[in-house]
């Protein structure tokens, strides 16, 4: 240790710094690769015991960075300890800085890029992102990271940017009102994906009494094939504001569907009769669901028939039609061999001939 002093007592004040320099910057080296060692070996080894591969590649895209980060503070530190022209400190510090944001920059790229493929895979987890909407968000995770590294460039140097962020504003305001109709579908997709009020498979009814099937969901509209095999495309602006109607329960597949039948029998037909037929037509109709049970409900007193309905449930939106007519058929012919009438309006015609007779002159 003596002879270290003595060493150190024998260099002049500029000597001192360019070697106490030299040691920060081989210091500097040193950490780094003590940090590469302990992420690559240790940090590595424990993610790879888990079940997802997502803190691998994490731990994979962070290792550059930080160990490049450790060279650049000792390089920093460095040119402080060398007390250096304020000129060249002015340039040397802001270069550094720079350097470490954009080695930031394209760590936060691929994070970005491995948290959106991740969420895009998880399909029951995250329905806003999927591999249709995934090129929507990763561009918008591009632009917030590049919007972020230009504030920060500009705060690094020092640069006046009003007249940037002016001219950005009104650019922003003329791209808004030229395409207002295109982000109105835009953002009222993105919203469609994430409230899911209807999803890919869905029997839907339009507030214009369309019917359909959902068979994509895209960012700017929604396309659906209605019975007469007619495929509709509807902007999901149009989708966001109007009334629809989602016959299939999307949040459980378990959950059926209800079927309504209207049949009306003349007045002094046996009331429980016509109970017993209903609910025996829907038992025995293949396509009705045995839970929930069927259901029959004496609705109204009609002005010439007695007015039922028959409730059932059928397992799928699509056997709809089918159901309805096979149970319309076995109905009416069920009320045809008991004798069970089904009114329907008559109307007796009077015609009247009404005979005029001449006045006589000759009587």
């Amino acid at each position: 240790m003596e002879a270290i002093r003595e060493f150190f007592d024998g260099l002049s004040v500029t000597q001192q710094k360019w070697l106490l320099a030299g040691g920060i910057l081989i210091g500097s080296f040193v950490a780094a690769w003590v940090t590469n060692r302990v992420i690559s070996g240790f940090v590595l080894r424990w993610t790879g015991r888990t079940k997802s591969t997502v803190d691998d590649e994490i731990i994979s895209a962070l290792h550059r960075p930080v160990t490049k980060s450790v060279v650049l503070v000792g390089l920093g530190y460095m040119t402080k300890v060398l007390s250096l022209s304020e000129g060249a400190t002015h340039f040397i510090m802001p270069a550094l800085w720079t350097l470490g944001v954009l080695l930031w920059a394209v760590f936060a790229f691929r994070l970005s890029r491995i948290l959106l493929q991740a969420a895009s895979r998880e399909r029951t987890r995250y329905h806003l992102i999927r591999a249709r909407s995934y090129p929507l968000f990763d561009n918008l995770g591009k632009l917030v990271i590049v919007a972020a590294v230009s504030y920060a460039l500009i705060r690094i140097w020092n640069v006046d940017a009003t007249g940037w962020i002016a001219s950005a504003g009104i650019l922003g305001l003329a791209i808004g009102f030229a395409a207002k109709d295109t982000l109105s579908n835009l953002f009222a997709g993105v919203f469609i994906l994430a409230d899911a009020p209807y999803t890919v498979g869905d029997y839907i009814v339009l507030s214009t009494g369309q019917r359909g099937k959902v068979v994509d969901i895209g960012i700017r509209s929604t396309r659906i094939l209605t019975r007469d095999d007619v495929e509709i495309t509807i902007p999901n602006a149009v989708m966001g504001t109007g009334m629809i109607v989602n016959e299939t329960s999307s949040r459980s597949t378990a959950t059926p569907t209800r079927l309504k039948v209207s049949v009306g029998v003349a007045y002094g037909s046996d009331v429980d009769q016509v109970r017993e037929i209903l609910l025996k037509v829907a038992e025995q109709e293949e396509d009705t669901c045995g839970t929930p049970e069927p259901r029959v409900r004496f609705r109204a007193f009609g002005e010439s028939a007695l007015e039922f309905q028959l409730h059932c449930w059928i397992p799928d939106p699509s056997l709809m039609g089918r159901t309805l007519d096979a149970l319309n058929t076995a109905v009416y012919r069920e009320f045809t061999a008991v004798g069970l009438e089904i009114p329907f309006p008559k109307r007796d015609l009077y015609i009247r001939r009404e005979i005029e007779v001449g006045n006589d002159d000759s009587a």
